[in-house]
């Protein structure tokens, strides 16, 4: 009788999972979502040089990166709560919305600074594109069955890795497109995109959401936002500013304040917080984490120096410097589908991002070791070795932070996730081209002093002086006589900082003093992001051992919906027979709910442990309370050991319930509650 009763609601929980069909439908749209961001990253860093030189400020585009993903890396933990609370379909086309409308601000910038603060409103849209994306994957697929699907989002990096940079090259190179300068298109093509992106979304996304009643962490948000954007400006503005003058003193106190603050708000909303300090009582949460924050410290760097190396010191145009990072993105496709694909079939994912960053930390040293004269063929390789590591690490430390927590807190974990990650990225990207910056001045003097004794240097700068065509282009033409006259002023040598392009334009010899110079400043840059991912490695070997669940986040809610309601049934009526008995009201809840509560945020063998553990306590502590009332009803013998009865059979009912739940754990379904306590009262 058991076993029959026990069938259907395994047929439910299995027929909460969509079909293939379901699943495509979804993808199609969330893969125009991605698409949209991915792409937008692609063009704007191929075009962010001619873009620098064009509004005048190269130097300042750490600006407009850093500003972007200040806004994207704060709204990322917010599209993720909220969603949990309200759905992720709202939510998604909302940063579609705004994604768009801060596109077509970009379009219009006519200056460095006010294209920052427009990309800062992209990057609030951005925040959603990327993070509810990865948060919808985890609601439909379990996590081993994610690899299958994993080729179709591969697909859609590497159409935007080959199309950005040709797109964005393209309208980088063109002096006027209907009568707009030719990059300012690199953001205008993201308005049709987003328009089709929003119109696929809106129609093929709809999944079933249980609204949860929650607070919304205002202050939690008010308080990371102080903290982060000052930090994150002194590190962009510190080599200017001066790393102890009063304007960073008071960046560095302000930001450290709002991050105190920011925990101490998110402890006291607990549950409710933006970012739940529980999770981080789970040392796989906490050990990636920290790497997420390292490993995007190192990627971002690594992606945002080598254009500009291929660009200034091999003399690519844009379309061709992007086409150049092609060995990068194949080395992390080839090593993502490969990691999916094992961890599908074996269910491992620990050892995959610790053999990762052990790749990346070889490829950024031997970055380190190129200069302006090494063979384009062995940059390349160094550049597959470093996207071979990150493609052990992306997928992976998603997978384990998803697995970690609760289904219905899918979307605050991923959110998390890369939250953490873009931490790195922004902090990353603010130092890298900081120290880019402050020490290519110094480099360039040093190679130029080298150099200029040379007879190749010398005979190179008098044919250049002799140039008619270079006579034409002042800027050219105001550095050469700068070099012939050093006693005349340096000030056009200043303004290679400004436009690199002119190096180019300048005789061979006399450029390859400014091109050693810039890859001479690469190079630390590298060395720095080695050992940065060298500390990735290192935090990484302290991931415990990782099993992954073989059902998803949406089939795993809906069945623990239906054993809730069961056990909330099952209990009431218990509790009306019980005190219909006794002639009172028994206070409190039953050991199966405390059950359920005790180990809701719990995942994994030490879950399991922990619930068979504290079943017969959770019984006891419930039918205590239980004995006065049926002593003092009975006031006899009769009484205390009717007490004494139902104490023994709940604490039978909870140790069996735990047991049937662990057991389906293991066999990835879902047990009915209440068939399991009336099997328990048979035995």
């Amino acid at each position: 009788m058991s076993a029959q009763t026990a069938a259907p609601p395994a047929q439910q929980s299995s027929s909460a999972e969509l079909s293939h069909g379901q699943i495509m439908t979804i993808l199609a749209g969330l893969m125009m979502g991605m698409f949209l961001a991915a792409l937008d990253q692609t063009i704007v860093s191929t075009a962010i040089r001619t873009i620098g030189d064009d509004l005048h400020g190269l130097s300042a585009q750490a600006w407009v990166t850093t500003a972007y993903l200040i806004t994207s890396t704060i709204a990322t933990p917010l599209y993720g709560k909220l969603s949990d609370i309200f759905g992720r379909r709202g939510f998604y086309l909302f940063a579609i919305v705004i994604f768009v409308i801060g596109s077509l601000a970009c379009s219009f910038a006519n200056s460095m600074y006010m294209l920052a603060a427009f990309r800062a409103i992209q990057g609030i849209g951005a925040g959603g594109l990327m993070s509810l994306a990865l948060a919808i994957i985890g609601d439909i697929l379990p996590p081993r069955e994610r690899a299958k699907y994993q080729g179709y989002f591969l697909a859609v990096f590497a159409t935007s890795s080959v199309l950005g940079p040709v797109i964005g090259g393209f309208f980088a190179e063109q002096g006027h497109i209907l009568g707009l300068t030719g990059w300012r298109w690199v953001f205008l093509i993201n308005v049709p995109i987003g328009i089709v992106a929003f119109l696929v979304v809106a129609r093929t996304l709809h999944l079933e959401h249980t609204r949860q009643d929650h607070r919304i962490d205002y202050w939690g948000a008010v308080a990371l936002t102080v903290g982060l954007v000052p930090l994150l400006t002194v590190a962009e503005q510190g080599r200017t500013w001066g790393w102890g003058s009063g304007k960073s003193i008071a960046c560095f106190a302000i930001g450290i304040l709002g991050l105190i603050a920011f925990v101490l708000a998110e402890a006291k909303m607990k549950d409710e917080a933006l970012i739940p300090l529980r999770i981080f009582r789970h040392r796989a949460v906490t050990v990636t984490v920290v790497a997420s924050v390292i490993i995007g410290m190192a990627m971002f760097g690594a992606m945002m120096m080598l254009p500009l190396y291929m660009q200034i010191v091999h003399n690519a145009s844009p379309m061709k410097s992007g086409l150049m990072m092609l060995p990068l993105v194949a080395g992390m496709m080839t090593a993502s589908i490969t990691a999916g694909q094992l961890t599908a079939r074996t269910g491992r994912v620990r050892e995959f991002p610790i053999i990762g960053t052990a790749i990346v930390t070889v490829g950024m040293f031997l970055l380190h070791t190129i200069s302006a004269d090494t063979p384009l063929w062995q940059v390349m390789v160094f550049m597959a070795i470093v996207g071979i590591g990150l493609g052990n690490c992306m997928q992976a430390l998603t997978l384990i932070v998803q697995n970690a927590v609760s289904p219905r807190e899918i979307g605050m974990a991923t959110s998390s996730a890369t939250f953490f990650r873009q931490i790195g990225g922004t902090v990353g990207v603010a130092i890298f081209l900081s120290m880019l910056f402050s020490t290519v001045g110094g480099n360039i003097k040093t190679n130029l002093t080298d150099e200029a004794k040379t007879p190749a240097f010398q005979q190179a700068l008098k044919s250049g002086l002799a140039d008619k065509e270079l006579m034409k282009d002042e800027h050219a033409y105001g550095i050469l006589q700068s070099l012939a006259n050093p006693k005349s002023g340096g000030g056009a040598l200043n303004n290679v900082s400004e436009d690199s392009s002119v190096i180019a334009r300048l005789p061979k010899a006399v450029a390859h003093p400014f091109e050693a110079g810039f890859a001479q400043s690469m190079d630390h840059v590298f060395l720095l992001a080695s050992g940065i991912a060298l500390l990735g490695f290192i935090t990484l070997l302290f991931l415990p051992k990782i099993e992954l669940r073989k059902q998803s986040a949406m089939a795993a809610a809906a069945a623990q919906d239906k054993s809730n309601a069961a056990l909330a049934a099952d209990g009431g009526a218990a509790r009306r027979a019980d005190a219909a008995a006794d002639g009172g009201v028994v206070a409190g809840s039953t050991p199966a709910d405390e059950l359920i509560a005790d180990g809701a945020a719990l995942s994994g063998t030490d879950a399991d442990v922990t619930e068979v553990e504290t079943a017969p306590r959770a019984a006891t502590d419930s039918s205590t309370q239980a004995q006065p009332a049926a002593g003092a009803s009975a006031g006899s013998a009769r009484g205390r050991q009717s007490a004494r009865d139902e104490t023994h059979d709940d604490v039978s009912d909870a140790v069996a319930a735990a047991i049937a739940r662990v057991e389906a754990r293991k066999h990835g379904e879902q047990v009915d509650h209440s068939v399991a306590r009336h099997a328990s009262h048979d035995e």
